[in-house]
């Protein structure tokens, strides 16, 4: 096959591919090696973006496909998610992160991480494909460890997990933690004051609570 087929090639198997096509196997088909094929990708993309296409040509999970333009996000979203229900639960969401961010990982882990069991959640991600067994706790009772999938990666555009932004990002910086416990300490030293002045010094609610809730457990 000659060079100047390779482009149009490689279009026309992306079109009719199901799954990310690996660039190795990309170059076995159209007689070329697979730096030629992440050349050519890379050159289709800037032409696409360029021209203001609604697809790019995305690398993701390892290989290559197109998908539609984030651009145009509004839209497809209006188009695929109209009529249907079928969405995953903050609890599936949170659980899935777990996995992403500590594979591999049992269900007792993620269960104390989260603070909840976690087989029904579980058993649903493994049914959408999102996460799967991937080794054996070498450990007593070797328990079966979790890890995120190729569909996965896909659904969320990504190339490796490694692409996952750093959980550093979710957190508040130290500047933040400090002023908020600066916050706090003043509160818990601040007197309460009603409207007809300085509470009394009779036993507090919280105390009343705490006797009335130790004679319920008793």
């Amino acid at each position: 096959m000659t060079a100047e087929h390779v482009a149009p090639a490689v279009e026309a198997i992306l079109l009719v591919a199901e799954e990310p096509m690996p660039p190795e196997l990309l170059g076995r088909l159209v007689g070329t090696t697979p730096d030629d094929i992440d050349e050519v990708c890379a050159t289709l993309a800037a032409e696409y973006e360029a021209d203001g296409r609604g697809f790019v040509l995305a690398r993701v999970a390892g290989g290559y496909r197109y998908q539609t333009s984030p651009a145009q996000a509004p839209y497809v979203e209006r188009y695929v998610l109209e009529g249907q229900s079928s969405r995953l639960s903050a609890a599936a969401l949170e659980t899935l992160a777990v996995v992403a961010y500590k594979q591999p990982v049992s269900r007792n882990q993620i269960s104390a991480i989260r603070g909840v069991n976690v087989d029904g959640v579980m058993r649903t991600l493994q049914q959408r494909g999102y996460v799967d067994e991937v080794a054996r706790d070498p450990g007593p009772g070797q328990a079966v460890l979790y890890g995120t999938t190729p569909t996965f990666l896909e659904r969320l555009g990504l190339d490796s997990v490694s692409d996952l932004p750093p959980l550093g990002e979710f957190f508040p910086d130290t500047v933040v933690v400090e002023a908020l416990e600066r916050g706090l300490r003043v509160i818990d030293d601040d007197v309460t004051v009603g409207d007809n002045g300085p509470a009394s010094d009779g036993p507090s609610d919280d105390a009343t609570a705490d006797e009335n809730s130790g004679e319920v457990e008793s």
